[in-house]
């Protein structure tokens, strides 16, 4: 008689299952316990911008993968939903759902360095004007049309070729629009734009800038610096510069005090307008010593109106992407920033597939700097 009670109870939960749902197909699909242990000092391999930098570095991939903090584990296709609880012995469970990612189709842009637009540099070709005025900035920009009647919002993602499987998710998976910015220390440089140019995103480099706390903030060993001379920033910027072909102008890593300095600062800005670059600032607001000397160099210069992921959360994010179409709405257009982490590279990629429906179109941050610049 149990057994066939148990018959009947186990028909009925499926029937129900088959009828309502699993209830349970929101739930955690993987499980991951970590037992803390204490560590060697100086035994997990650590990848600063000054180790980047050296020529000898093995290649990331090589060093063991990606250095995953525990907030972004596991990087899947979509962001974790993550939930924890104390387990036995003082382990962490930590319960985790995936979700599938999408990839875009667009055109591939054209193949860097284009004919005319580089000359010799320390570490390869520098960006220069063409003898036909040509400029890198015009050269290297995503094409973009639009009839100007939606607002139109740009997404910048930064920190990119450090780690790889996020690098890849972001080249793949964002929409065309989006522009990439990348590291310059990282090896391989040249592969990662030319991978993300193939996938239709424009790409801007990063120059590391002296920040107002250098103790704690690595930036590596060709920083820009309030303390060098001119010529001396003006040798690392070459350096820089020349690690890479492709990228239509420059945005900063850091850079509080940098851009504090107008005395160090205006010799790069006229450096950059002599190469036909354009520079966008990240966290360091519009009215800095370095944006009015950029100005007065006749640099094009601008600025991202937010920071989307201050706070490395879903919401906060989404909240972030909301504010870009107020301003968006109120201006004409917004441009915001974020980082490589995987719930930003997911948010930003769901938040711009209903885009267009809510009534804004997704542009590349070069057309957008191209508008305000026209007064639009």
């Amino acid at each position: 008689m149990a057994l066939a009670l148990f018959l009947v109870i186990g028909g009925g939960v499926v029937l129900a299952i088959q009828a309502l749902g699993d209830p349970r197909s929101a739930s955690p699909r993987a499980v991951v316990s970590l037992s803390p242990a204490p560590a060697a000092a100086g035994s997990a391999d650590r990848v600063t911008f000054s180790e980047a930098a050296l020529e000898d570095l093995p290649a990331w991939s090589e060093l063991g993968g990606e250095e995953t903090p525990l907030s972004e584990l596991p990087q899947a296709n979509g962001p974790p939903q993550a939930g924890a609880e104390s387990g036995p012995a003082g382990t962490l469970r930590i319960s985790v759902v995936e979700a599938g990612g999408q990839h875009h189709t667009a055109s591939p842009l054209p193949r860097a360095p284009i004919a005319g637009l580089t000359a010799p540099g320390p570490m390869g070709p520098l960006p220069i004007i063409g003898t036909n005025g040509r400029t890198p900035s015009s050269a290297y920009a995503r094409p973009f049309t639009s009839d100007g009647s939606k607002p139109k919002i740009s997404i910048i993602i930064g920190g990119l070729g450090f780690n790889r499987r996020a690098s890849t998710q972001a080249i793949e998976e964002l929409p065309a629009e989006v522009t990439l910015s990348f590291v310059p220390y990282v090896q391989g440089l040249q592969g990662w734009i030319d991978a993300a140019r193939a996938d239709g995103h424009e790409v801007l480099l990063e120059l590391p800038m002296e920040p107002f706390d250098p103790d704690t903030e690595d930036t590596g060993p060709q920083t820009l610096e309030t303390g060098l001379t001119p010529a001396e920033n003006i040798e690392r910027l070459n350096n820089l510069l020349s690690r890479g072909a492709g990228y239509f102008g420059v945005t900063n890593y850091q850079g509080g005090r940098f851009a504090a300095n107008g005395q160090a600062a205006g010799p790069v800005m006229q450096a950059l307008r002599e190469r036909g670059l354009l520079l966008l600032t990240t966290g360091l607001g519009q009215r800095t010593a370095m944006a009015v000397e950029a100005r007065r160099a006749g640099l094009s210069v601008g600025a991202a109106d937010r920071i989307i992921d201050a706070q490395q959360e879903a919401a906060a994010i989404d909240d972030q992407l909301l504010n870009l179409e107020a301003l968006a709405l109120q201006n004409g257009s917004a441009i915001g920033a974020g980082f490589a982490y995987p719930v930003t590279i997911w948010q930003v990629g769901s938040w711009a597939q209903e885009l267009e429906a809510r009534g804004y179109v997704l542009a590349p941050v070069s057309a957008t700097l191209a508008a305000r610049a026209r007064g639009q």
